[in-house]
């Protein structure tokens, strides 16, 4: 009967080597699980099952075949080096390296022994570079060395899991998301791969979702610390930014600012909230007159995010607020160039108007009055500066004094010839080039309109006391 079962499990075995032969896994390993049945203390039966398995990629399952063979026959080199290889496409270097060690106690010029042990040696040294790596947030080199050490260990769950959480940290979400789906369908309740699911979410604002993975995480793995201190922070950044949005509804904006700079505290890897945070306090900023600070903060969510078009808009409109008009005009350069709507082409041509008005003399400085300053204000504003820099009343002074002087009150008479005259006051109000009007400033005879305004000869004279201003 013994001798009926051999021959019998002999002639499955050899037909599941005609299937393997023709890359039939499925059936070779039904017609090798058929032998192993019939004789179930055959070393060489559970090593042909464990090849098929790998080529099915079922490592695990195939680990655990070529285990027993081993048990059976411990001389078995097929049998350790098909367990060394499992061991190592799972990631378990130092389990890996036992197998091939003891395939050269065996046999010692194995040659596929000799290379897989430097493979795995390979990997413990990407482990260990690794786990300094994220020690010192070099998530780059993390996922470097991860990738290296998934050539020899393809099917490392613990890798790519790592590799996810770096690139995530990176953030490269739609990579990360792919890896930690990709174990998922393999393995649905695997805490890591939900627990990245989770953080991709959290990190792309996304907090309500990203809180359902983590609770996910947490129930399949109830001591992942990772996931509960993301659930932490994920619901704690949730509750303070809705405070502060609320602060700011209600129209009490140092309450909001404070809300926001908490909020800004609880987890500086969160890229994208952080960079709504900084946008958000800004608009608090502006609103409180802080326009500095609220310029600061745009660069900040800038720095975070550089696809932010609010934070450019925000930016861009303190920058006009301060007549940092060069400044406003790169940011709406770039917001058109991103975004071509009718408004941000409008805000552009407004920046871009403003920056040629400031390139050229301010009249309205120059007299000391008010854009909104009426006829009478521009008057009176020109008659107390004509005095005050009329070059007779500075004629026992120095050159240097002189000659400054001088080129203040020519500076006067140019702004009140302009201010004075509504046509021009208008054309240089929007931004058009006076010399349109045939009106050359090189040129220009302050003398003329001191004298046409004081009423021409002997309408005013310097000597004797100096008239009071």
């Amino acid at each position: 009967v013994k001798r009926q079962f051999n021959r019998e499990a002999e002639s499955f075995k050899e037909q599941g080597n005609a299937f393997y032969v023709k890359k039939d896994y499925a059936e070779a390993f039904n017609y090798y699980t058929k032998a192993i049945d019939m004789c179930p203390k055959n070393a060489s039966y559970y090593g042909n099952r464990a090849a098929t398995l790998m080529m099915l990629c079922r490592y695990r399952d195939a680990l655990e075949d070529c285990q027993q063979a081993v048990r059976l026959d411990n001389t078995f080199i097929k049998g350790h080096l098909r367990e060394g290889k499992c061991h190592l496409l799972l990631g378990n270097a130092m389990a890996a390296s036992r197998c091939f060690q003891r395939v050269l106690e065996l046999e010692s010029d194995n040659s596929q022994a000799q290379q897989e042990l430097k493979n795995a040696e390979s990997i413990l040294e990407y482990e260990r570079m690794a786990e300094i790596g994220f020690e010192k947030r070099d998530f780059r080199m993390v996922v470097f060395c991860m990738d290296r050490a998934l050539d020899s260990a393809s099917a490392c769950h613990k890798f790519k899991i790592l590799k996810a959480e770096c690139l995530a940290l990176l953030g490269r979400y739609p990579e990360a998301q792919s890896v930690a789906s990709d174990i998922l369908r393999m393995d649905s309740t695997n805490a890591d791969a939900l627990y990245v699911r989770g953080l991709c979410l959290y990190y792309e604002d996304c907090i309500d979702k990203a809180v359902q993975f983590f609770v996910q995480a947490l129930r399949m793995a109830p001591d992942h610390d990772k996931a509960r201190l993301a659930c932490r922070n994920a619901k704690a950044l949730k509750a303070k930014k809705e405070e502060g949005n609320k602060a700011f509804k209600e129209g009490n904006y140092e309450a909001a600012y404070e809300l926001y700079s908490e909020a800004l505290t609880i987890d500086p890897n969160n890229i994208k909230t952080n960079a709504k945070l900084y946008c958000n306090r800004a608009t608090v900023g502006s609103k409180l007159k802080k326009l500095e600070q609220a310029i600061e903060d745009c660069t900040k969510a800038i720095k975070l995010d550089e696809t932010y078009i609010k934070a450019y808009l925000r930016r861009a409109q303190c920058y006009m607020d301060t007549e940092q008009y060069e400044e406003a005009v790169r940011d709406y350069e770039k917001v058109y160039q991103t975004e071509k709507t009718k408004e941000h082409k409008q805000l552009l041509k407004n920046a871009q108007l403003e920056l040629k008005k400031s390139k050229r003399k301010d009249y309205y400085k120059i007299l000391g009055v008010d854009k909104k300053a009426t006829e009478e204000e521009i008057k009176k504003a020109y008659r107390k500066r004509a005095l005050l820099h009329h070059p007779d009343r500075h004629s026992g002074a120095s050159a240097e004094v002189q000659k400054e002087e001088e080129k203040k009150f020519k500076e006067v008479g140019e702004a009140f010839s302009v201010l004075s005259d509504p046509k021009k006051k208008s054309r240089y109000d929007t931004g058009q080039d006076l010399e349109d009007d045939g009106m050359n400033m090189g040129d220009f005879d302050a003398n003329n309109i001191f004298k046409a305004f004081f009423g021409g000869p002997g309408g005013f004279s310097f000597e004797g006391n100096i008239c009071s201003v």
